[in-house]
């Protein structure tokens, strides 16, 4: 899959399952931002990262594991890929 289409997958995957429809659209969400805490846009929260944790196993068959290490591959959009990417190698 290309890079670009994966990324736009990724937002619309959020936006739909993290229930964000209302809030924004898929267009709006930036490559780097952070998708959780006060600084970001998109405001996931921690809710949010059980259900994106499901979303990358059902369609990409990778796991997220709760730790803080796998915290940090759910930062952005950026991070989520290049850990899709390592795990698929």
């Amino acid at each position: 899959m290309e890079l670009d289409e994966l990324k736009k997958q990724l937002k619309q995957l959020i936006i739909v399952e993290c229930d964000k429809e209302d809030d924004m659209s898929w267009q709006e969400i930036t490559d780097d931002e952070p998708l959780f805490g006060k600084k970001s846009n998109v405001g996931l929260d921690s809710l949010d990262a059980l259900q994106l944790a499901l979303v990358l196993k059902e369609n990409f068959g990778i796991k997220v594991e709760g730790s803080k290490e796998s915290r940090k591959h759910l930062h952005s959009i950026n991070s989520i890929v290049e850990y899709i990417q390592t795990v698929k190698r």
